[in-house]
């Protein structure tokens, strides 16, 4: 009866341990993304300023974009970014700006976006994440020139109730 003691003490024990690492572990992980965000977001409230995205190379790349499941607004690319295949939060590729109650572009959120390196929609061997989130794709150009590619918004400026990776945002109208 004493070994069994023993067996199951050490059981519990090696459970106490691996749900502490764990929890460490998950802890350590968000604390990271969350500097990132920050970071992200120091970084591109200059951009409520179309006149500064413009000086920073952004230009409009769609109209707005919307969907039964919300919208995105419109997209302003900044196309040497995009040519970039490194990802750095604190430069998204895409700027997501919408219609506010004045009808003046307000900036809603951010857009990560990297080309897929084999062009092929079945594969996703490539498939970036940030901010520990996989971006979605791989998916087709959007608009003529655009290859297949991934991309990853964030809803910095705006709340999405779908959550901030969301594709779409419930509370942007075009």
């Amino acid at each position: 009866m004493k070994a069994h003691h023993r067996t199951a003490s050490r059981m519990a024990a090696t459970i106490t341990v691996a749900v502490a690492a764990m929890s460490a572990t998950a802890g350590a992980a968000t604390a990271v993304p969350d500097d990132d965000l920050q970071a992200a977001k120091a970084a591109t409230a200059r951009y409520h300023s179309i006149v500064q995205a413009d000086r920073a190379g952004y230009v409009l790349g769609s109209p707005c974009t919307s969907s039964p499941a919300g919208g995105m607004g419109f997209h302003y690319e900044n196309h040497e970014l995009m040519a970039d295949p490194a990802l750095d939060p604190t430069q998204p590729e895409i700027l997501l700006y919408a219609p506010g109650p004045s009808g003046r572009l307000q900036l809603v959120g951010i857009e990560y976006w990297k080309a897929d390196a084999d062009q092929n929609l079945a594969t996703a061997s490539d498939r970036p994440t940030l901010f520990g989130q996989p971006f979605n794709g791989p998916m087709p150009g959007h608009h003529p020139g655009m290859p297949v590619h991934y991309d990853l918004h964030v809803w910095l400026w705006q709340d999405n109730p779908a959550g901030l990776f969301a594709l779409f945002n419930p509370t942007v109208t075009c």
